[in-house]
């Protein structure tokens, strides 16, 4: 309530002054009950309500109607227009919009989905063939192979969706593959005026690339040969490859705005979607002011899955994103493929690198003059990061330049020096990026290093220049390398807990691939993924959570085929009672950006294990109900709950769930104030329901995190099949020596076993020390 109330006295604050200038869409929430006789439809309703605040003299006109997930409409606003609006009596809500962005072959083999298996999950759910899996993203290149409907049966009965035709769209784009396509742009056009056709598409036609590529992750077919140039050669397939494909793009050149998110989940929705794919994120709100968290309320009550990314703002803390819990939350992996381009300098030494290029190279054998950008004169500021414009064509010209990583693409970084006559160009990550190495197919000989080989690269640079010798290096270009050890990796970039929201629900969910991806790709767009790369490729090498997010989405897509009864939460259950936290060496995953062993915090139950996820045992099953107590215990409103779920909440019985942490979710979080307390304590009740053998017994492990007592009762649960059997469990922890203001964190397992699965529960305790 604080944030709302903070937010319509800033509108008070700003009314007096305010014109139609001031104007930006806000999404409005009205009431369930039915519109008054005298309006023929909602629309005409919310017309009249919007007319209602605005002078005699402005159109009236909305953006978006909403039915299927939220109850309102958006429309663009003064502050003193939106504050009206906040008056009427049917009206419980005016949500200010947020811009969000994205979040940007080997994988299926990786994860242990083969083509071969007579037993297993792309066997037993007919690989997903009947299910429909929504992607929320950039649009689609609909003449991929990726895209084929080769021996596909006819489109699912149930399925109500369209394909939008268009100049540069036509009717032909859809078949039984790709059963729905569709665009939103009223939010993107409201703020941005009207969008440049001459650079992107009115239409679903991906003009970026990014939602081809999600797309063809989550539910591509099998495709071979399938490589970027000439890397990563294989056979390319998603997830789910004959799951069916909906495309609804939300996102343009300027970003992706929340009016038109909600509008794809509104239709996504309606269609008759079970899956929900969402690679897309911006700033954590609570959740009734997150359209996002409304739009996949709305969608997992319909009994869809929906998952999102995590978000790229790793290797931070706190920098989770798409964070509500009825949504799975996906940070990213390494697999055990990279592409080894290492950097030989005049010195002798070769530093480690990675890269893809298969351009006009440079000469084997011959060494290159090598400078650190930032040293050429001028602003080094900008001329360190490679900014447009900012290298001096007489310093570079004919040279291999270090470039460090910040502000602009790193691809574009590459343009900037290839202008200017640089002849190849080394990538530097700065402290913040670590270790962690991207890959990026760009228009010059390049390759990425971590923030250590590029400290020791500007150090030969310094020493060479202190002894008036020149520095010179090459780039080694070594290919695809299979079999890497350690994998998986947590992605540098891959978003941290805790969860800013709820700290007592663990975020991230699971990890998934994400570093270094090949999929598909639009015809018109080059690899580099910037207006001067003529090069085009039916496949592309991407990295970010963007791209495990789809991982996860066609996962759960074969999972709801194999399993049509389970629900949403069911399924989510699954893929992390079953995630695991070791590498290909048998010890706990590391963290791409330092080498450390990495935590919960940084990959949450882990990283998905489809075949184990087929037949978890035991799940963890959330009801709508669930949510609506989990709402009430977050202290939000009747009116925050009911943006929400679409439905008056009684917060009345909440309190018999005892706390915000007791959500029946498939892993623990406690988050103790220590406020001069020597030992703290709390308990979470949990339901776990039997999916698997009938007449099991489960006996239980506790592993505590240290300085912690952690009991369950009871400590054995006997099941018939499909029986729902409750258990407690205490948590005490002792106080820690603080400094205030400051957490400690310690992490531990609980283990449900029979014998045959193991149903494993993240259990973590975080002790902090008030200012």
């Amino acid at each position: 309530m604080g944030f709302f109330l903070f937010f319509f006295l800033s509108l008070l604050s700003l009314a007096s002054s305010a014109s139609r200038v001031d104007q930006k869409t806000f999404i409005v929430r009205v009431q369930n009950e039915a519109k008054p006789s005298v309006f023929t439809t909602h629309k005409h309703w919310y017309e009249s309500s919007l007319s209602s605040v605005l002078s005699p003299s402005t159109p009236t006109q909305l953006l978006h109607v909403y039915d299927s997930v939220f109850h309102g409409f958006s429309a663009k606003l003064s502050p003193t227009e939106a504050l009206k609006l906040q008056t009427l009596p049917h009206v419980i809500a005016v949500i200010p919009e947020q811009v969000r962005h994205l979040q940007t072959t080997r994988s299926p083999l990786f994860l242990g989905l083969k083509t071969t298996d007579s037993a297993g999950l792309l066997k037993e759910s007919d690989f997903g063939s009947d299910l429909v899996i929504g992607v929320i993203d950039t649009g689609i290149w609909p003449e991929r192979q990726s895209f084929n409907d080769r021996n596909l049966g006819p489109i699912p009965s149930k399925w109500k969706g369209q394909c939008v035709t268009t100049n540069d769209f036509g009717s032909n784009s859809c078949n039984k593959k790709l059963i729905g396509a569709r665009y939103f742009c009223s939010g993107y056009e409201a703020s941005n005026g009207k969008m440049n056709e001459t650079s992107e598409f009115r239409s679903p036609r991906d003009s970026d690339g990014h939602g081809t590529h999600t797309a063809s992750i989550a539910a591509g077919r099998y495709v071979f040969p399938a490589s970027t140039l000439g890397y990563a050669k294989g056979v390319a397939a998603g997830m789910a490859p004959k799951a069916r494909l909906a495309a609804y793009k939300v996102c343009w050149n300027a970003g992706c705005y929340d009016s038109d998110i909600l509008a794809a989940f509104d239709s996504a929705v309606a269609d008759g979607v079970d899956v929900i794919s969402l690679s897309v994120g911006g700033a954590v709100v609570p959740y009734y002011l997150d359209a996002i968290a409304i739009g996949a309320y709305g969608a997992a009550e319909k009994g869809i899955f929906v998952s999102a990314s995590a978000g790229n703002g790793g290797p931070g803390g706190l920098t989770v994103t798409n964070v509500a819990p009825w949504v799975a939350t996906v940070g990213a992996g390494t697999i055990d493929r990279d592409f080894p381009a290492d950097v030989k300098l005049g010195n002798g030494k070769v530093v480690t690198g990675a890269g893809v290029y298969n351009g006009r190279g440079l000469s084997p054998g011959r060494m290159y003059p090598l400078v650190y950008a930032g040293s050429g004169g001028g602003d080094g500021y900008s001329s360190s990061l490679c900014l447009e414009g900012s290298l001096d064509p007489d310093f570079v010209k004919g040279k291999i330049v270090l470039c460090d990583r910040g502000i602009n693409s790193r691809a574009a970084k590459g343009e900037v020096v290839k202008k200017a006559g640089g002849i190849g160009m080394i990538l530097a990550n700065g402290v913040f990026d670590g270790e962690g190495l991207v890959v990026d197919c760009h228009v010059l000989p390049a390759t990425a290093v971590g923030a250590s080989n590029a400290d020791e690269i500007r150090q030969y640079i310094d020493s060479a220049s202190k002894s008036k010798s020149s520095a010179t290096a090459t780039i080694l270009f070594k290919g695809t390398r299979l079999g890497v050890r350690p994998a998986p990796v947590v992605a540098s970039f891959s978003a941290r807990g805790p969860n800013p929201e709820t700290p007592e629900i663990l975020k991230p969910d699971v990890i998934a691939p994400g570093l270094n991806i090949l999929a598909a790709w639009p015809d018109k767009v080059g690899p580099a993924g910037i207006p001067s790369d003529n090069r085009r490729t039916e496949f592309n090498i991407l990295s970010g959570t963007s791209m495990a997010c789809p991982h996860v989405s066609g996962l759960a897509a074969l999972l709801k085929a194999a399993h049509p009864d389970w629900s949403p939460a069911a399924i989510k259950s699954a893929l992390m009672t079953t995630a695991y936290t070791v590498d290909n060496r048998g010890e706990t995953m590391v963290d791409e950006s330092n080498g450390n062993t990495s935590t919960v915090l940084d990959f949450g139950s882990g990283h998905v294990h489809p075949t184990k996820a087929m037949n978890p045992g035991l799940v963890y099953d959330i009801t709508p109900m669930d949510y609506v107590d989990f709402l009430c215990n977050s202290n939000y409103t009747i009116n925050n709950i009911q943006v929400i779920t679409r439905r008056n909440a009684d917060c009345s019985g909440a309190k018999r769930a005892g706390h915000v942490g007791n959500l029946n979710y498939p892993s623990f979080s406690a988050v103790f104030q220590q406020y001069g307390k020597h030992t703290m304590s709390t308990h979470f009740i949990r339901q776990v329901t039997n999916v698997g053998d009938p007449n099991s017994v489960y006996k239980v492990t506790v592993r505590p995190p240290s300085g912690t007592l952690v009991t369950v009762e009871p400590k054995q649960l006997v099941f018939r099949v499909g029986q729902k059997l409750n258990f407690l469990v205490r948590v005490e922890a002792m106080a820690v020596k603080l400094a205030p203001g400051s957490t400690n964190m310690k992490s531990g397992s609980i283990v449900w076993s029979d014998g045959k699965h193991n149903v494993t529960s993240p259990i973590v305790v975080t002790t902090q020390q008030p200012l």
